[in-house]
């Protein structure tokens, strides 16, 4: 049998250890998939569309954070992989993209199915190419997987398939491409800045990200000695959340009080490892040092005082080491105090399911996080389920929590899923789906089947893009164009053979939650939640209290005061 590009591809990635490829067969990429046939070793995970491919190998990457490979066929195949890379490069997860293209003697006539997908993928990816020769393919491919697991990031090889099909030199040797495992700390004067600057106050508050993952015992060490509160992310809850005694939950749209108060009387805000882009959460006068391993991070959503660039790891302990051990926890214990109150809350909130008529979506958010495993993979899809994951889903150290938190994609909890159950097919997975998000990749339950990934699907079925309401209500205006006329998502999940379960009433959620995750197989159970839930950010500024106001009247306007008078039944 002849040596052909695409089987240096498929060598290449069984030498790096990649185990599946993501993708839909299209005939520009028959080389490749035949090559894939040929090698037992590799699976080829066949998905819907490709969109939930692309989301399929980013939430591998991330659950693993080594390099995950999706392919696609020419002109519309590829096309299709765009959103999913986006979500991929700024989660900053290493992919590689095989983008079949049309033949190369046809390139720029305006030939069926043309596109210039370099072009098209250069904004998300850290690499991207057309190899036009097969004499220019080995160096590229190397070039693209090195660059993938080395910047974190999405690298797209364009291939025409008449390149993928053509005859190369068997190499010798395919070495294997692994990330590698550098550490970077700033300089001793830096250090001592930082560290200077942090003395000079009493109130200091951590914003810890995802960057902070690995450094969990770091940033405890160093909370503790400056009796600062430490505030997350999302993306940095599962890194920081656990084990965290100094941990004074979540900012943003979707956190609560005690960490928007937290980081708001700061005299010094310490930020690790973390791009949170909302300016309206940040102090007004705090002086503010902000360590990130990429130096043009820095700055870009806040004025810095002191900027490191290094490894969170080493960069906490360096300062651990410098700072002076701070004595009054008056700024910390207040903070404790204020999310115990928060926690406190959401429990109550939690405790009752609703009525008959209502179930409460976090009633189902707080079922879920008391029957997961102590180990499970959460993957909530972003509208108002990503809401009651951020507040109700609890980190333990074990536990990962994933999705489309930098994107904000809506669809991205099945497919996710998807990757995550392929890469760890014994680890309990629960996508958190919106039936808005289900509804628009509903075709990937087919994969499911087809695969045998046991997924456990919840479905939080409210009949509307909740929190599109919410944003509309929000600045004023009636809600138009959310409504969602749902068909039974349990009888289409039974009807293509999955475990499947619709729930109306509070009572019957815990027992069909059990029933799902006790299944062997891929299972789903839809909920009927209020579709009045609001789910407010820990800071209502004017014009979000003067819209929620602005939008009354005008329902009232517009002969549709029932919304309100659900809303207040719902919600008080």
């Amino acid at each position: 049998m002849s040596f052909t590009v695409a089987h240096l591809i498929a060598d290449t990635l069984a030498a790096c250890g990649v185990e599946r490829v993501y993708g839909l067969p299209g005939d520009s990429l028959n080389g490749f998939t035949d090559a894939l046939r040929r090698r037992p070793d590799i699976a080829w995970v066949h998905v819907r569309h490709e969109e939930a491919a692309a989301f399929a190998a980013a939430g591998e990457a991330a659950l693993t954070g080594r390099l995950a490979v999706v392919a696609a066929s020419c002109g519309p195949g590829n096309l299709h992989l765009v959103n999913g890379l986006f979500d991929a490069q700024r989660s900053r997860v290493p992919m590689l993209v095989i983008a079949a293209h049309i033949p190369s003697a046809e390139i720029g006539t305006g030939y069926f199915q043309e596109t210039h997908p370099e072009e098209l993928f250069r904004e998300c990816s850290v690499y991207c190419e057309l190899a036009s020769t097969p004499e220019q393919f080995p160096q590229v491919l190397n070039i693209a997987v090195r660059t993938a697991v080395e910047r974190q990031g999405v690298a797209v090889l364009v291939v025409p398939g008449d390149v993928l099909l053509a005859r190369i030199a068997e190499p010798a040797r395919i070495p294997p491409i692994r990330a590698s495992e550098s550490t970077a700390r700033p300089s001793d004067r830096e250090i001592a800045s930082a560290a200077a600057a942090l003395d000079a106050v009493d109130r200091v508050t951590i914003l810890a990200g995802a960057g902070c993952a690995g450094a969990h015992d770091e940033l405890v060490a160093l909370a503790a000695r400056l009796r600062a509160p430490i505030v997350h992310t999302l993306r940095g809850k599962d890194a920081v959340e656990a084990d965290n005694p100094f941990d004074a939950g979540m900012t943003g749209l979707l956190g609560m009080p005690a960490g928007y108060h937290a980081m708001r009387r700061a005299e010094a805000l310490l930020m690790v490892g973390s791009d949170f882009p909302y300016r309206d959460f940040y102090p007004e006068h705090a002086t503010v040092i902000q360590i990130d391993d990429r130096g043009e991070q820095i700055g870009r959503r806040i004025a810095v005082d002191v900027p490191l660039v290094g490894t969170a790891k080493e960069t906490l302990a360096a300062l651990s080491a410098s700072v002076a051990a701070k004595s009054d926890g008056s700024h910390l214990d207040a903070a404790i105090r204020a999310h115990a109150h928060d926690v406190h809350g959401l429990e109550h909130a939690a405790a009752s399911g609703g009525s008959r008529r209502r179930i409460h979506p976090q009633f189902v958010a707080r079922t879920i996080d008391e029957l997961a495993a102590d180990d499970a993979v959460l993957v909530p899809d972003v509208g108002t389920p990503v809401v009651w994951a951020a507040r109700h889903l609890r980190m333990n150290g074990r536990r990962r929590l994933i999705g489309s938190f930098t994107h904000g994609s809506m669809a991205n909890a099945l497919p996710q899923a998807i990757g995550v159950q392929s890469a760890e097919p014994h680890r309990q997975v629960i996508a958190l789906s919106g039936d808005g998000g289900l509804a628009m990749l509903l075709g990937e339950l087919l994969t499911l089947r087809q695969s045998a990934l046991p997924v456990n699907v919840v479905v939080f079925n409210n009949g509307a893009l909740g929190f599109v309401e919410l944003e509309m209500k929000a600045s004023g205006f009636v809600n138009f164009g959310t409504d969602l006329d749902n068909p039974s998502f349990a009888a289409i999940a039974a009807a293509i053979g999955i475990h499947a379960e619709r729930v109306d009433r509070p009572d019957l959620v815990r027992p069909a939650m059990r029933a799902a995750f006790a299944h062997e197989g891929p299972a789903l159970v839809e909920v009927m939640t209020a579709r009045q839930e609001l789910s407010l950010p820990p800071h209502i500024s004017f014009g979000q209290a003067e819209g929620f106001a602005l939008y009354a009247t005008r329902s009232v306007l517009s002969g549709r005061a029932d919304e309100l008078i659900d809303l207040a039944r719902t919600n008080l």
